[in-house]
């Protein structure tokens, strides 16, 4: 009795050691945890006022090139001959925007402007994404091939290709007109691209499911599909606003009288003082007024901008 005695005691001190071990190791394992966790806090309180740090001083950077403009605008024009680079204006002025607005044509170089970026928005918002839909969602022959060619159009240069798209304006009859300025845009390949990027995360059930009920291809496409591409259709709505209302050279080759000129065509013509001499005072006010559209547009649809090209899945 007392050996087994003995053997129960030697159990019992064995169980209490392995206890205290295991006690002690998850506590050396939490210490070690909780160590680890406040290197990371520590690092994080170091490594974030760094982050926004750096970010702010890159959107600093990105704003100097707006404020001079805006700076500029506010000067006169003896004041910008005098002191090309102050950043501060010694007299603020708004006579350049006065005399902006009182240049004969301007109103007409501002509607233009506002029609060709209407067609050029609406053509992709229609086109661009309808052949976004059609490469994602059906099946046709060629189906590839048409999209390695929407993906070789993106590579290529306006440079190069810009005399064939003249050739074939003039053939159409479309030279001096505002459709010939907006055509060459209504279907930009960056936006076909785009919407077909995002249509390949629509389910393709509620389309099989639009199918069943007897819908057809084209109502599929504007009852179902694009009320879902919200995203996208912004992101391609401000992407082609800009390549229309910020294009200079295909108005100015594309535009012969003043008639048919858009803003920065427009502006640059009228910009010319006497004896040539560019009134810069004139020119930045323009760019100012030329900004203010896409700025309030990318303000308005930013969200979905964001939206549309993580939908995209262009990151």
């Amino acid at each position: 009795m007392t050996a087994v005695a003995a053997s129960l005691n030697d159990a019992d001190t064995d169980t209490d050691l392995t206890a205290t071990t295991t006690a002690a190791s998850a506590a050396s394992a939490a210490s070690a945890a909780s160590a680890e966790d406040r290197i990371a806090v520590r690092h994080r309180s170091v490594g974030r006022p760094l982050l926004y740090g750096a970010l702010a001083l890159c959107a600093l950077l990105t704003l100097l090139p707006f404020y001079w403009v805006v700076s500029g605008s506010l000067r006169g024009l003896d004041e910008i001959r005098a002191d090309p680079g102050a950043w501060v204006p010694q007299h603020v002025t708004l006579d350049n925007f006065v005399r902006l607005f009182r240049t004969e044509g301007f109103g007409r170089f501002l509607t233009n402007s506002v029609l060709v970026a209407l067609m050029v928005v609406i053509g992709n918002i229609v086109a661009a994404s309808a052949a976004g839909y059609a490469l994602a969602k059906l099946e046709f022959a060629g189906k590839r091939l048409a999209f390695g060619a929407v993906m070789a159009a993106m590579m290529v240069p306006f440079t190069t290709v810009f005399v064939t798209q003249f050739v074939i304006t003039v053939d159409m009859g479309l030279a001096d007109t505002l459709t010939g300025i907006a055509l060459p845009g209504v279907a930009l390949p960056l936006s076909v691209f785009i919407m077909r990027q995002y249509a390949q995360s629509v389910p393709d059930e509620l389309l099989e499911a639009a199918r069943i009920d007897g819908a057809g291809e084209v109502r599929i496409f504007f009852r179902v599909f694009l009320p879902l591409a919200g995203p996208a259709v912004a992101t391609i709505t401000i992407m082609s606003f800009l390549n229309s209302w910020n294009n200079f050279i295909w108005p100015l080759i594309v535009a012969q009288s003043t008639s048919s000129y858009t803003l920065p065509v427009g502006l640059a013509a009228t910009s010319q003082a006497a004896q040539h001499v560019t009134d810069y005072g004139l020119v930045l006010a323009g760019a100012l007024v030329v900004m203010l559209p896409v700025l309030v547009l990318f303000l308005f649809l930013q969200r979905y901008f964001v939206q549309g090209i993580a939908g995209s899945g262009m990151r």
